[in-house]
């Protein structure tokens, strides 16, 4: 079975690496471009994993891993904060809201689909 990952990213070119490297894995990718449109997306179709970048259009990242967790279909889903946020504390603000881990950008793709699967192992 495709482990279905739900990537809620407004950069194109972020959300096509991340996304052509999950698929050439084989993930079932389902995008969202801004963070009211994640939440929804989640809710639609219930992924095994989300990639949230913090900062984004509508809703930012913090708050929507604070929207998914407080929905009970959705919270125990792993959120991982896929950000340029690489400031002292961002990474514990990211776990404090909901995240489950951190990757900084920009993204290695020689270890990207690693440190991504093994959040689903938590």
């Amino acid at each position: 079975m495709k482990i279905r990952t739900l990537i809620i990213e407004d950069n194109e070119n972020n959300m096509y690496l991340t996304s052509f490297l999950l698929a050439n894995a084989g993930h079932e990718v389902i995008q969202a471009f801004d963070g009211q449109a994640g939440v929804d997306r989640a809710k639609e179709v219930v992924p095994d994993l989300i990639l949230l970048d913090i900062q984004l259009p509508k809703m930012n990242g913090y708050d929507v891993a604070r929207a998914l967790r407080r929905d009970t279909s959705l919270s125990s889903i792993p959120i991982v904060a896929i950000t340029s946020y690489a400031m002292p504390g961002d990474r514990e603000k990211a776990l404090e809201a909901g995240c489950n881990g951190y990757i900084k950008k920009p993204i290695d793709p020689d270890t990207f689909l690693g440190e991504v699967e093994s959040y689903l192992n938590d």
